[in-house]
């Protein structure tokens, strides 16, 4: 093995039986290199450094008329308009088997080469000319024809384009993971958290803890937050396993109250430091998604510029590990032979084999199916809330929210009802959520799902019903999350992936289609020329009838 490892000073007998056990399940090809984790060094200037790199990154969705904080890496301007433009932009369709996003030769290959100035860069499932533009610093014409590629659609993926270099050529540009790695997609469908935690026979098999009213083993802990993040437990647990030895082994130091190494009081227990593991992921996925995010901010305060090849997870995982580390030590727990990687593939195999998977990338031609506004035909409610976060800080401006108009305010329980807004079945109908699978299969990493939030326990729908349009959902309340006033908040994902309201995919509701605002809850719904603008408080402007 090459590199310096980072070893257990004790390896005991029941880690390595169980790391044979899991190989022989699951993996029996795998290379026999051991696992390393890297124990989080908790020295006060340790601790102040990453609180200090945290503090500048949002611990809450923000109320509605607040400021959206943007994380480290605000977008740099773009190329002044009398730019040189490259002489004619190359389009060629790679095939899809030689796309090195999707199936590199070796771990690492770049996505796109870089000669006499000019990358060419080969797009990736999820692409859009505005945001290339933000993450290549240049303007969208010298990408396409704007008459030919609005900016606003998925390209196709294998487009061969040729960009100028304005960044002087970025350093770090291997792939490390594919999008679907990150996010809560199609590639998790053999996976099970709670076989795969009980098979490794680690400390997280014996760990407990609560969670609001409920009280959750370490497997519920790690699927609760998949499942509402939409990030892979996969990636969750090889994180947890890297920092802290837990999911294999017995380190130690096991049952600290941060086993991640964030350092935040009020970020105690796994519960939520993974959620904080998730919340990196996702405002670096996203953030990434639409050009907003591009630079790392590392625990020492410096920043840098990440590649603009790269695809979403990597520049994800790369924002992650840039929050606990400094440069040096984060290039080499990413590079270097031995370190998470290694750890990674040993736990689960390759990644990249299962991106090749047919239907694990986001496709150029997603569209909407048919969603009504979800309450009843006749009704009036008030359009509360814009485009704003999905689930949680960072993740796609896809959230948009409703209220009854009646005569109860503030947090009461409504005595209105969420209706459904397409045929599906329920999948998951707690904890204020209600998650609807539209295409029936019974898996949320699958195709569209619907998520209802701040729905009341009281009279909500239970899991494995299947319900049509306009049957009832649940109670619009202030339960779960942040909410000033009853109401219900409705989203939208594709294969794991949240979708953003005012994008590429635009939220279509009863013919209403949402436009973002210049800030996060601000916005509108447009059907030709009728226009409802959305009034936190409920005005008259916000009202709306379906």
């Amino acid at each position: 093995m090459k590199g310096k490892l980072l070893l257990f000073h004790k390896i005991n007998k029941r880690r390595a039986a169980a790391l044979l056990l899991l190989f022989v399940i699951s993996f029996s090809a795998l290379a026999c290199n051991l696992p390393i984790f890297v124990t989080p060094v908790a020295t006060p200037d340790t601790r102040e450094a990453v609180r200090q790199t945290l503090a500048a990154r949002l611990f809450a969705t923000p109320l509605a008329g607040q400021t959206q904080v943007v994380p480290p890496g605000a977008a740099t301007p773009a190329a002044p308009l009398d730019a040189p433009m490259p002489a004619l932009p190359i389009i060629t369709l790679v095939p899809a088997t030689e796309l090195p996003e999707l199936r590199p030769v070796t771990p690492g290959v770049p996505a796109s080469t870089l000669e006499n100035g000019t990358f060419r860069y080969i797009t990736q499932p999820g692409d859009t000319v505005a945001a290339l533009a933000l993450r290549f610093n240049v303007n969208p014409e010298q990408i396409l024809d704007p008459a030919l590629f609005p900016s606003q659609i998925y390209l196709p993926a294998g487009l061969l384009l040729a960009i100028p270099d304005t960044l002087g050529a970025p350093e770090f540009s291997q792939a490390l993971l594919p999008d679907g790695e990150v996010v809560y997609s199609p590639a998790t469908l053999d996976f099970s958290v709670e076989e795969y935690v009980r098979a490794a026979g680690g400390f997280l098999s014996t760990y407990s803890e609560p969670v609001e009213a409920d009280h959750l083993t370490g497997a519920q802990i790690i699927q609760r937050v998949a499942d509402e993040t939409s990030i892979n437990p996969r990636l969750l647990l090889a994180f947890l396993e890297y920092r802290s030895g837990w999911v294999l082994g017995f380190p130690e130091t096991a049952g600290g109250v941060f086993p991640i190494g964030f350092y935040a009081n009020q970020y105690s227990g796994l519960y939520k430091e993974i959620t904080l593991v998730a919340r990196q992921l996702t405002i670096a996925y996203y953030g990434w998604r639409s050009g907003k995010v591009l630079e790392l901010g590392f625990v020492d305060r410096t920043q840098q510029r990440i590649n603009p090849t790269l695809n979403a997870g990597t520049a994800a995982v790369q924002y992650l590990f840039a929050v606990l580390n400094n440069p040096a030590e984060w290039q080499k727990q990413l590079y270097e032979d031995g370190r998470f990687f290694t750890l990674y593939t040993e736990m689960f195999g390759d990644p990249w084999q299962r991106a090749s998977a047919p239907g694990a990338a986001l496709p150029d031609n997603l569209a909407q199916p048919a969603l009504e506004l979800p309450f009843n035909s006749g009704e009036r409610w008030s359009f509360t809330g814009g485009p704003h976060a999905a689930w949680g800080v960072g993740s796609a401006l896809g959230g948009l929210d409703f209220a009854p108009v009646i005569t109860q305010i503030g947090c009461q329980v409504s005595t209105g009802w969420a209706t459904a807004a397409a045929p599906g079945l329920v999948l998951r109908s707690d904890n204020a959520q209600v998650t609807i699978d539209l295409d029936g299969d019974g898996r949320e990493q699958t195709g569209w799902v619907l998520l209802y939030m701040h729905v009341a326990a009281k009279d909500r729908v239970a899991p494995g019903t299947y319900v049509n349009v306009n049957d009832r959902i649940g109670h619009p309340s202030c339960e779960g999350g942040v909410s000033t006033g009853a109401h219900v908040h409705l989203a939208r994902k594709y294969n794991g992936e949240w979708i953003a309201a005012d994008g590429p995919v635009p939220f279509v509701l009863s013919g209403w289609r949402a436009n973002a605002g210049l800030r996060a809850y601000q916005g509108r719904l447009v059907r030709g020329e009728q226009v409802v603008t959305a009034q936190p408080d409920g005005s008259h402007t916000s009202l709306i009838i379906r």
